[in-house]
């Protein structure tokens, strides 16, 4: 199966498109352009007995695999070459402790429900990367298989796909980064078998770069909207002289992504919450001036501006992927940003009354070994890939905080309780927006295909231990 697009224009067709759209909008790649947006993910108030109905999800991604054991299940009774460098730091609910340089997020552990036994078997970054992202198992999985159309739809395609809206807005965006190295594009950003017009929204800017302008989202300074007419005319005149069925397909799904992007423009709904100026400098020091921070809070501005799924990647591609000096990587780089941009958001939630109608999910694709271990030709101990056990925490939208659900091993290498999979974390937020557990979705060959095949994280709202 091939992965993009082709017409008889070869790359002028899409360059002319681009400048026409993603050149001045600023949203980098292609992808962009095919959000269109047709989920209806706002809140409809709480489920009687059960989780509410979220208004949003906000995932917040940790690229590359976190360790558990120097996050949220840290074993500071094993050997030091399992315990590793780091101590441990009691969080505001008694009996309840994280690893010692998590220290604002401890204060929010009233807010928190940590899931310590998340489990898979693709120890693969792309693979595995795959299933957390679309709670399926990645279509033909084999080492560094790359995105294609064969992939199943990320959280924010299959809701464009299954909740349609007319109003102009995305149904979900991915920001700050895309998970791209060299040749290899990560599976799990895109609407998979779907088509390219069920694509969420990809922000490739950094919220906190002095270039980060809401005038990239807007209509250019002295770019009237009869302008953008003219430019619509011009794409649309280029998109007739498709003379093949395939560029005749295409060229509708463009023309559909191209309106919806004009509607956009022209109203400049989604350009304001870019605005990051809009907000306090006190807030914004909250979150911290980094690009983790800054993500975090336009991610609450978007979700406030109706987009149903923002997804954000603290790092580039495998930020956290610590095969070596992890403790000076991990205590100086990673989680002091994301100890602080996370604990930003969720008070931040919680003073504007958001946090019981938005979904907050902290996870990456995997852990890392319990034991310590040298690669070749380094110096400085890491943790390799370890799909085993992991940790996930969850906030807001009717998860009961203040409780750790599940249990690993003493030395943090499998579950020593009920594991939970990437479906069952799939099945948690399609339930959290309202898209009923035997949902279906239509693949390349036609044919009906469960979108949900886990079973819901009950704990996270019961508060039952498992």
């Amino acid at each position: 199966m091939r992965f993009g697009h082709q017409h008889p224009f070869g790359v002028v067709r899409r360059e002319v498109l681009q400048v026409g759209f993603s050149g001045f909008i600023g949203l980098g790649l292609s992808g962009l352009l095919a959000g269109r947006a047709r989920a209806d993910g706002a809140g409809s108030g709480p489920r009687t007995g059960g989780p509410k109905r979220a208004r949003g999800v906000i995932l917040v991604f940790q690229t590359g695999g976190p360790s558990h054991l120097e996050t949220f299940d840290p074993k500071p009774e094993a050997p030091a070459e399992i315990r590793g460098a780091f101590g441990t730091i009691a969080s505001s609910v008694p009996g309840i402790h994280f690893a010692e340089h998590l220290p604002l997020l401890a204060e929010q552990a009233e807010k928190l429900a940590v899931v310590r036994t998340m489990s898979h078997s693709h120890n693969n970054h792309l693979n595995a990367t795959h299933w957390v992202l679309t709670g399926h198992e990645q279509p033909g999985a084999f080492f560094d298989k790359v995105a294609s159309r064969t992939d199943y739809p990320c959280y924010a395609s299959a809701m464009t796909y299954l909740r349609p809206r007319e109003d102009g807005l995305p149904g979900g965006v991915m920001l700050p980064t895309y998970l791209m190295e060299g040749p290899l594009t990560w599976p799990g950003q895109h609407s998979g078998f779907l088509g390219p017009k069920y694509d969420p929204w990809q922000l490739t800017q950094d919220p906190n770069g002095k270039d980060f302008k809401v005038e990239n989202l807007r209509l250019p300074e002295g770019f009237s909207v009869e302008r953008l007419g003219d430019r619509r005319a011009l794409a649309e005149a280029l998109a007739s002289n498709a003379d093949s069925w395939h560029a005749r397909a295409e060229a509708e799904s463009f023309s559909q992504q191209r309106q919806q992007a004009y509607s956009m423009l022209a109203s400049g709904q989604v350009g304001r919450a870019f605005d990051l100026a809009e907000e306090p400098d006190h807030l914004r020091d909250r979150y911290g001036r980094h690009m983790f921070g800054q993500s975090l809070l336009l991610a609450r501005r978007l979700i406030e501006a109706g987009i149903p799924i923002v997804q954000v990647n603290l790092g580039r591609v495998q930020t956290w992927d610590s095969h070596a000096d992890i403790f000076r990587r991990l205590r100086e780089d990673l989680l002091p940003p994301t100890d602080r941009g996370v604990s930003a958001l969720l008070d931040d939630l919680e003073a504007r009354g958001l946090l019981d109608e938005v979904l907050v999910v902290l996870a990456g694709e995997f852990g890392r070994t319990p034991k310590l271990s040298l690669l070749p030709g380094q110096t400085i101990v890491g943790r390799d890939h370890w799909p085993q056990v992991f940790s996930a925490a969850f906030a807001g939208a009717g998860v009961r905080g203040g409780q750790v659900i599940g249990r690993s091993d003493k030395s943090g290498a499998y579950p020593a309780t009920k594991a939970f999979s990437p479906a069952d974390l799939a099945a948690t937020v399609y339930r959290a927006l309202g898209i009923d557990g035997e949902a279906e979705v239509i693949d390349l060959f036609n044919r009906p295909i469960r979108l949900v095949t886990g079973e819901p994280i009950e704990a996270l709202y019961s508060g039952e231990a498992v």
